[in-house]
């Protein structure tokens, strides 16, 4: 059995039209530009914009669409599985942002699916995504990252605190987690180096922490010998762990 036919947007109009007339809408195609248009006596025309699947392009298309009607729906095929569902999700939270409408067709018996109605978006703000966008902001040193670049090597506020935590050690040895709060001004010294996201801290005794061989090599040190952190190589080497999430 060879593979599926890929549909076609002309596959999803009957399932469509049969929907929005149980709805009590006189339906036809291709009005000027406008794929499908529904209109029920005095109310504002619906329109839909049927494709075979999400793109850029369909969202411009809907959006200059809401310069006619303010019901502007899209339309594609329902799919299967976590990717799809993925999918979904995301574009009916877009769909809302932009005032559009969602629907999907289930093409082997014509479901048709409203995923959301057109209508104005009303954002509902995260407190504590903006507490935690705040404290990294004032807890950051300075602006070490490019902005668009990757996660993997931003450097965040608890890689400079972890930074800190190294240089300290280097430069003394094993301490007291108490002691390297109170000399680098890092409160979470001691959960940095116990949580050791880095590989740089190890526990040589209670509540004492010390340099792993990987911790000497970024602070500059080598393999055990003592002296001062040299503080840009531990910037540098910061960027090479991957992202603490």
């Amino acid at each position: 059995m060879g593979p599926m036919p890929k549909p076609k947007e002309s596959d999803l109009y009957p399932a469509v039209k049969t929907y929005l007339e149980s709805q009590g809408y006189q339906v036809k195609a291709e009005i000027g530009a406008v794929d499908v248009v529904g209109i029920r006596g005095e109310d504002d025309p619906v329109i839909v914009e049927l494709k075979t699947g999400f793109s850029l392009s369909l969202f411009h298309q809907a959006a200059a669409r809401q310069a006619i009607a303010d019901d502007v729906y899209i339309c594609v095929p329902r799919g299967s599985g976590r990717r799809f569902g993925k999918a979904i999700k995301d574009n009916t939270g877009l769909c809302r942002r932009l005032g559009l409408g969602l629907m999907t067709v289930r093409l082997r018996d014509g479901l048709v699916e409203v995923h959301c109605d057109p209508g104005p978006y009303r954002p509902v703000k995260s407190k504590p995504r903006k507490g935690r966008l705040l404290r990294e902001f004032q807890r950051r040193v300075g602006d070490p990252n490019l902005g668009g670049q990757t996660r993997i090597g931003l450097v965040t506020a608890y890689r400079q605190d972890a930074i800190l935590c190294a240089g300290h050690l280097a430069e003394n040895g094993p301490t007291k987690g108490a002691l390297v709060a109170r000399a680098t001004g890092v409160g979470r010294a001691t959960r940095i180096m116990a949580d050791d996201h880095y590989g740089w801290f190890e526990r040589v005794a209670t509540g004492v922490y010390a340099l792993t061989p990987k911790g000497q090599a970024a602070a500059g040190t080598g393999q055990g010998s003592g002296g001062r952190s040299d503080r840009p190589d531990l910037a540098r080497a910061s960027q090479q762990v991957p992202g603490d999430g």
